[in-house]
């Protein structure tokens, strides 16, 4: 259970990335006042944490119901998580766990940003929501378990929110070295870990037995 508590914690952090994403988000409200800005913060973490906990429930019933293994679905989270950490090493801006520069130009020109680009793709991207459905699956659907991983993601999401709301203040803090020394370091986690579900994903599926 701890095991499991500690990877989901290290999983969900990088994926969602509460500190990348404040740091985007700072920029992207400059122009708000601090009240406005505090409530798209609130709205876009509330939407972001019911996203990811609808694909954390029922995300792993409906690759069932397409056919897809548990096998082809650790492989197939592991190499998308690992080309997110990649491009995190290299801090190379991704659609897996950022906005891509297409979305970050729509989102300059909206008045609310809560719903695109912070709850998603910001927060809730398609590498967040990937792993939401992996971590579910590890839990073997022991009800202990699957509690320890909705957990985490509520305390990542609980992070998130707080990063949000001190936005201003962590990109005066970080600055653009420092963001970029933390991504490359959760890169280099993120990438281990992901190399980790492949293996588990070949292990499964049998092609590693014998």
């Amino acid at each position: 259970m701890i095991e499991l508590g500690i990877v989901a914690l290290m999983t969900f952090f990088v994926t969602i990335g509460p500190v990348d994403v404040a740091v985007v988000f700072a920029i992207l409200s400059r122009d708000v006042d601090s009240v406005q800005r505090r409530a798209m913060a609130i709205r876009g973490a509330l939407a972001a944490t019911v996203i990811l906990l609808l694909f954390a429930l029922v995300g792993e019933a409906v690759l069932s119901l397409l056919g897809i293994s548990l096998a082809a679905l650790y492989t197939a989270g592991g190499i998308l998580l690992l080309l997110i950490g990649i491009d995190m090493v290299f801090a190379r801006s991704s659609g897996g766990v950022s906005a891509t520069e297409a979305e970050t130009r729509e989102a300059r020109m909206r008045k609310d940003l809560s719903i695109f680009p912070l709850a998603t793709p910001l927060l809730a991207g398609p590498g967040a929501m990937g792993a939401a459905i992996l971590m579910m699956s590890r839990a073997e659907g022991e009800w202990g378990a699957q509690l320890v991983v909705i957990g985490a993601l509520l305390a990542v999401m609980l992070l998130a929110l707080v990063c949000l709301l001190v936005a201003a203040h962590l990109q005066r803090w970080l600055g653009v070295t420092g963001g970029h020394v933390l991504t490359r370091v959760l890169g280099v986690l993120l990438s281990a870990l992901a190399v980790q579900f492949i293996f588990d994903g070949l292990q499964r599926s049998g092609l590693l037995s014998g």
